[in-house]
């Protein structure tokens, strides 16, 4: 199997830690990315929902200003988010290069787009449901966790999936900040030095990464789905 290997990637079996450790580089800007961008993308999505013309926390002025910073951060290109957010970066992590270099941009990158797909699976959940609870006098807060999220949970898995895998493509940029990855894995051993061993490598490594996310995705949509 090694002489296999050996034969098919004869670059990256010379220096096998270098894929490894850009793997781990991705897995941690993901990670830690992911995880913030999930709390604060939905609760964005939530505000937009509730807040949105005949919401049950009906709030035009704060839809309308949520709505249009979501939609300016969307249509900021990553490479110059990246460089917009240095100073904050460096304010907030103490550093503008490496992995914790990137998160700063990574989860301003993501969360509005996070935040957009709770919105619309949230659009999904049936109107009636909601107002059947307040009939009932459920509080806006039980809404909330009892109808929005347990409704809307199958339509939000799908949407957390396509955003970590959208997130897992803007790590590919990370390497303008020195914060490694497998883009910059496939860019800087592979590419710039025509070894294309390497960039398959990378592809092969990042495709498996995302089919892993889109299975268990897809495994928490069908778990929630009632």
């Amino acid at each position: 199997m090694n002489e296999i290997l050996t034969n098919l990637f004869p670059y990256v079996m010379k220096k096998p830690e270098q894929l490894w450790k850009s793997l781990s580089e991705t897995l941690q800007m993901t990670l830690w990315s992911g995880s913030i961008m999930f709390v604060l993308g939905l609760a964005l999505g939530l505000l937009l929902t509730v807040t949105r013309e005949g919401g049950i926390l009906e709030n035009k002025g704060v839809y309308q200003v949520l709505d249009k910073v979501i939609n300016i951060f969307r249509s900021i290109p990553f490479v110059i988010l990246i460089a917009l957010l240095m100073n904050l970066t460096k304010w907030i992590m103490g550093t503008r290069i490496g992995v914790r270099g990137v998160i700063v941009p990574l989860v301003f990158g993501s969360v509005p787009f996070f935040a957009r797909q709770v919105d619309a699976a949230l659009a999904g959940v049936d109107k009636g449901l909601v107002e059947a609870a307040q009939a009932m006098g459920t509080s806006s807060l039980g809404i909330i966790f009892r109808v929005y999220l347990r409704e809307g949970a199958p339509a939000i898995a799908r949407g957390t999936t396509i955003t970590l895998i959208n997130l897992v493509g803007l790590t590919a940029m990370s390497g303008y900040v020195g914060a490694g990855g497998l883009g910059d894995y496939a860019i800087t051993y592979g590419y710039n030095y025509n070894r294309i061993d390497i960039v398959w490598a990378a592809v092969i490594v990042t495709v498996l990464l995302v089919s892993i996310i889109q299975a268990i995705g897809s495994l928490v949509a069908r778990k929630t789905t009632h």
